[in-house]
């Protein structure tokens, strides 16, 4: 259970004062939903605040605080028009209030006539004239609670920076003093405060670099310290050797030998299985790295010692692409594969399952659905998990718990990830790479056009098409709504058939999966040549015969995902071409970014880069998948702490008692206040 010191700051934030249904929608969006979350929605950038007597032209784009009188108003006829107060400091100097949309009783009840008051804003030139839109007014004692820098917070639509540091008040006012879970001498050695003071310091300044770097410390240590009790659980767990005899694997009909990469991978998934300890492994390859056929030799080693295997994939799409290719890479061998996702009903699915439980089913692949409550295995002895950073933590233990003895995991990933965020997210496995291409993998040529080139990109696919080339056209997220990228596509989809007739296929999210399916199998079986898609072909799609992908709206996406989406192609014996449409207005970012697309296609320099150019969450997918990502340290807080807080986190395992002594007590209440308990209690029994 979660301390009951923690529980002021996980109230519901419908508690807090000034809070209705106007406010609520706002702070849903940005989702801020508890005290916590608006404790930790730290400030973005500031302002600082020029406190002076006379008003000055030169200030002019600086925020001034400043004492002035109220010495007249100026009504317009047009409801449109803004009303100003006009107001001199002690000097007599001019400067205009300006209110927009406001009645123009409000302001004149704010401001009264010859009535001196203290104001704050943005000073700005109008012509020859100086004027403050919307200024904060205070009473002239009341001056010194306007702060020299004021925090700037990330805001969205119906709510002010002002309202943000009201609620942000109240969230710090709940925050409690907690116990110290960092090792001291550690603690002595970068001086940090505690982390009470700490948050508190951020909120109001901040530029304050070491409290900041507190803050991120503690998150990142709950995430090793975390990861370390799942390791520690799961080598404690006795699970069941496999050693397969190796009758299925050679008899696999491969059409090239394995690389060097897949060669070692494969023989360190084979030595952990071999070991009553449950395997816990991560496999990172690159697009189009044959880890599929790793994880295919690793499920027949399981199914050779009579032990059955799952293959978890976080979408349809990926898991039947996968039941396909392991049916055709096995076909020939005396394996049964099955599927298993939220749309299998009635009578098959209840065949899947008898299967499953009796045994006759050897490999089951399929979504989330495979580690329900009615889900149950004869012998599960291997789970393997695609694109882990789709699932969190508790799921994965969900699917090891599945079996009477603990399951040896494979985890898989075709994100390129860093080293850091390999130790911040994966720090409990053992890491595999496949750092190799099989033979007979194209390069890839990118070029960057603009959209004004549209109708020379049409014309070229027009040309692709004629000469028996497929192509897929991926449209961007257009705005925050989950429909735009639907919308986007369509559009793109009805004007290309406008020119390709019934050639033209489509598929976005929010299709029916048996419609979504279909359009895939036609694009496959090449009944239909173009391709229009949201992102939902960025992983597992594999249409060899496709060499020609067009993004559109390239520089709206991040590094990685254009890797991801480029790795659609390539998958043939032709030539490929990844053609990215920029906007006209680039901004540094995303020139780097095409500019890197442009210049390599080596995922793992490419994850490098995106991590610099953007942050953890958005590198591994994990804004749009609901994982939650790091929200207090940055990229650059990870490269600097992760492996002081491993280190921190070990000696407190190994040699401070664990979550038991005093230090460990604390490092509990750590792990709940960043919501790592969900794992732990999994592993630990709450």
């Amino acid at each position: 259970m979660r301390p009951d010191i923690l529980n002021p700051l996980f109230a519901e934030i419908s508690l807090f004062k000034g809070i209705g249904p106007a406010l609520a929608r706002p702070l849903e969006r940005l989702g801020l939903r508890r005290a916590v979350d608006v404790a930790f929605h730290l400030p973005v950038s500031w302002v600082d605040r020029h406190l002076t007597g006379e008003l000055d032209m030169a200030d002019a784009g600086r925020v001034i605080g400043i004492e002035l009188t109220p010495v007249d108003y100026k009504a317009s006829g047009s409801a449109r028009a803004p009303f100003r107060v006009h107001a001199v400091d002690r000097y007599g100097n001019h400067v205009a209030l300006v209110y927009f949309g406001k009645n123009s009783g409000w302001p004149r009840k704010l401001l009264p006539l010859n009535e001196p008051k203290f104001i704050s804003g943005k000073l700005e030139a109008y012509g020859d004239t100086l004027q403050i839109v919307h200024p904060d007014v205070l009473p002239p004692e009341e001056a010194h609670t306007l702060p020299a820098r004021e925090s700037v917070y990330g805001l969205s639509e119906g709510l002010t920076n002002n309202r943000m540091r009201d609620l942000v008040g109240q969230a710090l006012g709940r925050a409690p003093d907690l116990p110290e879970w960092i090792e001291p001498s550690l603690l002595a050695r970068k001086d940090w405060p505690t982390w009470r003071e700490a948050l508190g310091r951020v909120h109001a300044d901040p530029a304050d670099a070491v409290a900041r770097a507190r803050l991120a410390y503690d998150e990142i240590f709950a995430g090793q310290l975390a990861l370390m009790l799942v390791r520690q659980s799961s080598r404690r767990r006795r699970g069941v050797r496999i050693e397969g005899d190796g009758r299925l694997r050679a008899m696999l009909k491969l059409p090239f030998a394995p690389t060097g990469a897949q060669r070692r991978a494969i023989g360190e998934i084979e030595g952990d299985m071999a070991q009553a300890t449950p395997m816990l492994r991560l496999l990172q390859g690159d697009v189009g790295s044959g880890k599929t056929l790793v994880a295919l030799m690793a499920l027949l080693n399981a199914v050779e010692a009579g032990k059955q295997g799952a293959m978890l994939a976080p979408t349809e799409i990926l898991a039947r692409q996968h039941y396909e290719t392991l049916r055709k890479m096995a076909s020939g061998l005396a394996v049964e594969i099955a599927i298993l996702t939220g749309r299998d009903k009635g009578k098959a699915r209840e065949a899947t399952l008898m299967g499953l439980a009796d045994g006759s089913i050897d490999i089951l692949v399929g979504t989330h659905a495979i580690f329900q409550e009615a889900v149950q295995y004869k012998a599960l002895g291997l789970a393997v998990i695609d694109e882990q950073h789709r699932f969190g933590v508790a799921q994965r233990m969900m699917l090891a718990n599945k079996a009477s003895q603990a399951p040896h995991l494979l985890v898989m990933t075709a994100t390129p990830i860093p080293r850091t965020l390999t130790l911040t997210y994966y720090g409990e496995m053992d890491v595999s790479r496949l750092d190799e291409m099989p033979p007979g993998r194209q390069p890839i040529q990118t070029l960057v056009m603009a959209a004004s080139r549209l109708d020379e990109v049409v014309d070229a696919l027009a040309r692709h098409v004629e000469g028996g080339g497929q192509a897929y056209w991926v449209c961007p997220l257009v705005e925050e709504s989950e429909t735009s990228d639907q919308a986007a596509a369509e559009m793109r989809a009805e004007s290309l058939r406008a020119r390709f007739g019934a050639r033209v296929g489509l598929v976005h999210g929010r299709m029916k999966g048996p419609d979504k399916d279909a359009a895939m199998e036609a694009f496959a079986a090449n009944r239909t040549q173009i391709l229009v898609a949201t992102t939902v072909i960025e992983v597992g799609v594999d249409v060899p015969n496709s060499s020609l992908i067009i993004i559109e709206g390239a520089d709206r996406f991040g590094l990685a995902q254009l890797h991801q989406l480029r790795g659609r192609v390539g998958r043939g014996d032709k030539p490929s071409t990844c053609l990215l449409l920029r906007g006209n207005a680039l901004g540094e970012t995303s020139r780097a970014r095409l500019a890197l697309m442009r210049e390599t296609n080596d995922g793992f320099r490419i994850a490098e880069a995106d991590l610099e150019l953007r942050g953890a969450g958005e590198v591994l997918g994990t804004r749009q998948s609901g994982e939650a990502a790091l929200k207090l340290a940055t990229p650059e807080h990870v490269a600097a702490l992760v492996d002081s807080a491993r280190d921190d986190a070990h000696l407190l395992i190994e040699r401070d008692g664990g979550l038991d002594s005093v230090r460990g007590q604390a490092a509990r209440t750590c792990l709940y206040l960043f919501e790592k308990d969900a794992a732990v209690g999994l592993l630990r029994g709450g």
